[in-house]
């Protein structure tokens, strides 16, 4: 494999992750999709660039390099079901529309994909393991932000239109309620934009997987609808002018997830 992920270590007790950022495929990947999944539309686009001011607060950041048309990494390995209903499993087989993924018959096959567990899942996990290891050695706790985005009308996976930031927090299991609570007043402090706390998005395997209040891990999930900062259709381009006012929400969201861990943790 090719580089499968981008990593920076920072000063402060926070790992942002970006399971869904990547635009690499595989070759068997490529050749087998269809014309509509060709542009990636199922991607988190542009994450990096709208968070890139997380390097200056401090913060630790771990990226994907491939699709998640390729494997999913916010899937567990066993791909067990995360949610009732529509969804899509580790190895995506059909686009966000309820389409088919690939062409008929053309799919990776079972050694394939068990490569892309072994060289681009695996790898993507230990780093989070390592890093939050190392904050919580260090700081005495660790903070997980697992940064996603997705178009704000998908009839097939939730209906009518998703609120602009959408919290989870696996139903508060993954971090401390007050915390979430906090971060629920943030975006109230921004009425141009909705939100919500455990709505459709509770949280994929990342946030549920680590959080671990009981052992001082706190994780977050921000699946954050697409409109906010760029163009959610073809060529999906990023929307400078809508970008800024929301990285000024993302911006204070996450000083105020570091802010709650100074005073919860205090040295």
């Amino acid at each position: 494999m090719d580089k499968v992920l981008s990593f920076h270590q920072g000063q402060l007790p926070l790992l942002i992750s970006m399971p869904h950022a990547g635009l690499a495929l595989t070759e068997a990947v490529a050749d087998g999709l269809v014309a509509p999944a060709r542009s990636l539309p199922d991607t988190d686009w542009h994450i990096p660039q709208l968070y890139d001011f997380a390097r200056e607060l401090g913060a630790s950041v771990v990226a994907a390099e491939y699709s998640r048309f390729v494997i999913d990494l916010n899937r567990p390995d066993d791909d067990k079901p995360l949610y009732v209903g529509a969804t899509t499993g580790l190895y995506p087989a059909t686009l966000f529309e309820g389409e088919p993924l690939f062409q008929e018959g053309k799919a990776p096959t079972a050694e394939q994909r068990a490569e892309y567990l072994t060289h681009i899942w695996r790898p993507y996990h230990d780093t989070i393991r390592r890093e939050l290891a190392r904050l919580r050695e260090t700081f005495g706790y660790a903070l997980l932000w697992d940064a996603h985005s997705i178009r704000s009308q998908i009839p097939h996976l939730f209906e009518g239109k998703l609120p602009d930031f959408n919290l989870g927090t696996f139903n508060g299991a993954s971090c401390d309620p007050k915390l979430a609570e906090r971060l629920k007043v943030v975006c109230a402090e921004f009425p141009a934009y909705s939100h919500v706390l455990n709505g459709r998005f509770k949280g994929g395997h990342i946030t549920r997987h680590y959080g671990d209040p009981a052992n001082h891990i706190h994780a977050v999930q921000l699946e954050l609808a697409q409109r906010t900062y760029m163009q959610e259709v073809e060529p999906f381009a990023y929307r400078e002018d809508l970008a800024q006012p929301t990285q000024e929400v993302l911006r204070r969201l996450l000083e105020t997830l570091l802010a709650w861990g100074r005073e919860r943790y205090p040295r």
